[in-house]
């Protein structure tokens, strides 16, 4: 199937770099990422717990709500669904917030999302990526090192969390960092949800 071009975007080879704040700087020993809210029992992964777990690569489209798009990028990380594996999720969860680094706090920024959409092989935690243009190489720092959440092609990618740190199980939607100031809580390119 031809890659279809969600309305109000153009297509670009490039992979603009666009964030607030800082760019955080990985340090292995103090890293770790958290899975909480509405689970029977809080995890805790350290760097190296994380990149033991199973490896997933997917070619992903991504839509930017500043209008670019870019087309059949591949990436190389953790399914969504294998952090999911790692808890036992109270009845009645929907909803997740994908926390990462803004200003000095690895839990400063998320990013709500509905639980069904991301157990397929397009919602990754990835570390690292090619293109036509690029072979394998390292996200970079700007990019979300050492672990940046890509959503399915169905969501805008500020839903990516750039310097990701956690995941909060929730039973109710609740609004993340960009959807507090007004951004869509849904956030389909196809449907051009940019705003509530």
């Amino acid at each position: 199937m031809k890659n279809k071009l969600p309305p109000g975007q153009f297509e670009t080879e490039n992979w603009p770099i666009l964030h607030v704040g800082d760019v955080y700087e990985f340090q292995e020993e103090t890293w770790d990422f958290r899975l909480f809210g509405e689970v029977k029992e809080e995890v805790t992964l350290s760097y190296a717990s994380m990149m033991k777990l199973p490896k997933t690569v997917s070619s992903i489209n991504m839509h930017c709500v500043t209008t670019w798009s870019k087309f059949d990028s591949i990436f190389e990380g953790i399914a969504f669904r294998e952090l999911v594996n790692l808890v036992e999720l109270n009845e009645g969860v929907d909803y997740v917030k994908i926390y990462g680094y803004y200003n000095g706090d690895r839990f400063a920024y998320s990013a709500n999302l509905p639980l069904e959409a991301l157990l397929e092989d397009d919602a990754l935690f990835v570390y690292r990526w090619k293109d036509e243009r690029h072979d394998w190489e390292d996200i970079s720092p700007k990019h979300g090192y050492p672990l940046r959440f890509i959503p399915p092609e169905a969501f805008y990618l500020w839903k990516g969390t750039k310097w990701a740190s956690g995941i909060q199980f929730m039973k109710g939607d609740e609004a993340g960092f960009w959807e507090e100031m007004g951004y869509s809580m849904t956030a389909n390119p196809f449907k051009e949800e940019r705003y509530r």
